[in-house]
């Protein structure tokens, strides 16, 4: 039973129209399902179509449970996304309103970062009798090394053996694992060997020194619980009001961790997992789904503000979960276009793309928008074998490599040619700047520079370390990142480099009286290699200028289908590609046949069919007017006349 201090929390008319006049526009107001969320103090999940405005649901009610904070006995809210981003927005457009909600005892954050800071630091603390110097993933890679005993091992062993050094962890009873799959067989069987002993120990030597990935953070909260499990009771003390939001892109341990926590047993908390379980592609598309209901009461917002009925009948098709969908949009869209090509028609689909959206905007169907792009998106770009459909087939200048800023590169010169090219993006010098000063934490963090508490600097910390204790260093680097960036917006490349490389080395010996650097540092300082290398790829092949397809003043951007996850574009191409050979079923129109007719897939289905169709629903539900998808004629040929005209307009390409 409830305690009775959540009882008194009784959420009116009055103060859904005080959130909606924060929250909406002019005349605007959350309908019946939305009102019906926004009441419920229970515990429950919400199943959301794309484009319901489920956060902006959950905001309202962070809002006017504002108006009742504090709560009785200390206890508070806590709300948790997955990612940073969706974290800011939360801040961003609530944080003015709610200044006791971001305050002590409640709790807005990531995931990561409350398994961080109620769990993994409190027990490596008490554990090592010293703080973790540092949670994060790209600084455990660097400090990652090739024990002498396992480097035979590991270049006999190419991908897998590189594999074993970065991705194995180590669990509750100190043996390697991949990660949390505690399931798959590892390939170093033999504990006793000495490649497993090597890598082993070196494992041990980082945890020891308090350097932990992600995935260590994990490992242990879940011994924390385990021997002290009184902590589920403080927690579940403390957070009366447990909110999730995009709870379909928990992965299984963290999913595991927080049903631990706030699942059965909790009754005296609310306990609200909100999101999509068919937009679950989050990091890899999986076929099982991770989020299960277990008994909890289940509402639903099946109305979307995104795109008319048009659009919202091809897209409920692909639902795995058979959801319907309603248009509660304002505005009428266009019928999707089934795009059918011949292999050697194959580059000539963008053109068709573009020629049907032009068509429908000189009709006025299609109004011009700046706010939301035009985008073409597919699975795959990179090919397992030769001569299948990836995203370069239809786009041949389309590259998967990446230019985004990157908190790591290998050399200084990297930081500074890809601060360039952010910088020409952002139309000023703050990206360039922010990369520099990446680039002296990496020094710090090369030469094992901490804080005064033995942490890893930030940008903020090193700023204020510098304004409070060295005054006249921090007037000079001032002086020095604006001369650089600077260099950069003229595209001085070389003379950025070159005082870069004069002034950091005395920077360190004034400051940290450093009067010799090691190698490794003078290589990072000093190396005029150019190129991203392992460290600097990441999956943001949007942001290249020769991912944009550019005719008659139109501009498609060109991206994978997990890059446009959360977007919302006014068109969207939907491109299938190759994924897998599952009896000869290789491809989207191939695999959900029915779905392309307007039905739902069997309930009985395959591991394929289910990524596709999670792939498949998140791509297709991203347009506000247009969606067109690319289908090559000899897949459909069998039910092309069968395809219902009220559901889709094929053209020929």
């Amino acid at each position: 039973m409830l305690q009775e201090k959540l009882l008194t929390v009784q959420i009116t008319d009055n103060d859904i129209k005080y959130a909606e006049s924060i929250l909406l526009g002019e005349g605007e107001h959350f309908d019946a399902q939305r009102k019906t969320f926004i009441k419920n103090l229970a515990t429950i999940d919400l199943q959301a179509v794309p484009g319901s405005g489920k956060t902006t649901a959950l905001l309202a009610k962070l809002l006017i449970l504002e108006k009742y904070l504090p709560l009785k006995k200390g206890s508070g809210v806590l709300v948790l996304s997955h990612t940073n981003a969706a974290v800011d927005q939360i801040i961003e457009r609530i944080g003015k309103h709610c200044p006791r909600l971001f305050a002590y005892p409640n709790y807005i954050g990531t995931i990561q970062s409350c398994v961080d800071r109620f769990l993994a630091i409190p027990y490596y603390s008490n554990t090592y009798q010293k703080r973790p110097i540092r949670i994060d993933n790209e600084i455990y890679e660097e400090k990652v090394y090739c024990p002498p005993g396992a480097r035979t091992w590991i270049d006999n062993h190419s991908i897998i053996g590189k594999t074993v050094l970065y991705g194995s962890r180590l669990n509750e009873n100190d043996e390697l694992v991949y990660g949390f799959n505690l399931r798959q067989k590892f390939p170093l069987r033999t504990k006793t060997g000495v490649t497993y002993k090597a890598i082993l120990g070196m494992k041990q030597n980082l945890r020891n020194k308090g350097i932990l990935c992600f995935d260590d953070a994990y490992f242990l909260a879940k011994k924390y619980i385990e021997r002290h499990p009184i902590i589920k009771a403080f927690l579940r003390k403390r957070f009366n009001y447990v909110f999730v939001d995009e709870m379909q892109d928990m992965d299984v341990h963290q999913y595991e961790l927080l049903e631990n926590i706030f699942g059965e047993g909790s009754e005296t908390i609310v306990y609200q997992r909100i999101g999509d379980r068919n937009q679950a592609i989050y990091g890899s598309v999986k076929s099982d789904d991770v989020w299960e209901n277990t008994g909890k009461t289940v509402l639903s917002i099946n109305g979307s503000c995104r795109f008319s009925q048009e659009i919202a009948k091809v897209v409920q098709s692909f639902s795995l979960t058979r959801e319907t969908i309603q248009s509660v949009a304002t505005h009428t869209s266009i019928r999707p276009h089934l795009l059918v090509y011949q292999d050697n028609t194959i580059t000539q689909v963008l053109d068709k793309y573009l020629e049907v959206l032009k068509k429908h905007q000189q009709s006025g169907c299609f109004p011009s928008d700046p706010v939301h792009p035009i985008k073409a998106i597919g699975w795959r770009k990179t090919r397992d074998k030769d001569h299948k459909i990836i995203l370069e087939s239809y786009c041949p200048t389309f590259t998967a490599k990446a230019v985004k800023t990157k908190v790591d590169y290998p050399n200084i010169l990297n930081y500074l040619i890809f601060g360039t090219v952010a910088a020409s993006k952002a139309n000023g010098l703050s990206e360039s700047r922010k990369n520099i000063l990446n680039a002296i934490l990496k020094i710090l963090r090369l030469e094992n520079i901490l804080t005064n508490d033995g942490r890893v600097y930030t940008k903020r910390i090193l700023l204020e370390f510098l304004k409070e204790s060295h005054i006249e260093e921090y007037s000079m680097i001032k002086l020095q990142l604006y001369r650089c960036c600077r260099h950069l917006h003229c595209e001085r490349i070389k003379e950025a480099h070159e005082e870069l490389k004069q002034y950091l080395p005395e920077f360190l010996r004034r400051t940290y009286g450093l009067t010799t650097l090691l190698e490794e540092t003078l290589s990072f300082l000093n190396s005029n290699n150019i190129g991203l290398g392992s460290e600097g790829t990441e999956d943001s092949e949007q942001n290249r200028s020769d991912n944009i397809y550019r005719k008659d003043n139109l501009e498609v951007q060109i991206g994978t289908i997990h890059s446009a996850k959360g977007e919302t574009h006014s068109a969207t191409l939907y491109v299938e590609t190759y994924y897998q050979n599952d009896g000869g079923k290789s491809y989207e129109s191939e695999r959900l046949k029915d779905s392309f007719m307007g039905e739902f897939a069997p309930t009985r289905t395959g591991k394929h069919v289910k990524e596709s169709l999670k792939m498949a629903y998140v791509g297709m539900s991203r347009p506000t007017h247009l969606l067109c998808v690319a289908v090559h004629k000899d897949r459909i040929d069998d039910y092309i006349t069968e395809i219902p005209n009220d559901l889709w307009e094929v053209v020929e390409v």
